[in-house]
């Protein structure tokens, strides 16, 4: 992989998870763990997320079917604060998480739609905590 390609993940990670999260994230790397940062940012980010055949819309509900099918907790309810900057509509999501109990399970669902609340709740009260700001 190329700068080019680090780079391009790099924006992309920022854009979609927030730029304050991704560089908590890379700050907080050390010795240990700070290739696997890099890898991330590079492979997953930039090589995958940074092709153009689907959108980042597209490609957060994916996730979504994806992360909540393995119970990945963490990364779902990340990835679905993504899908939300990304544009999806809670009514997609709604969807997609329905087509997630249909093929991987009703537990998984449960468990997906239970993260995607407590997300939307999340939201709901920064938003009213930014807005109490202005």
């Amino acid at each position: 992989m190329t700068k080019e390609v680090f780079e391009r993940g790099l924006g992309i990670r920022k854009a979609v998870l927030g730029a304050e999260y991704v560089e908590k994230s890379l700050g907080a790397a050390d010795d240990f763990n700070r290739d696997f940062q890099n890898l991330v940012t590079e492979y997953c980010w930039g090589a995958g997320w940074g092709r153009t055949a689907l959108s980042l819309r597209d490609k957060s509900l994916l996730n979504l079917v994806m992360l909540g099918t393995l119970g990945r907790n963490a990364e779902f309810k990340l990835h679905l604060k993504g899908a939300l900057t990304n544009g999806c509509s809670r009514e997609e999501i709604k969807d997609t998480l329905i087509q997630l109990s249909i093929y991987a399970g009703i537990p998984a669902g449960v468990e997906a739609f239970r993260l995607a609340r407590e997300v939307f709740a999340e939201v709901e009260a920064a938003g009213k905590a930014d807005a109490a700001k202005s």
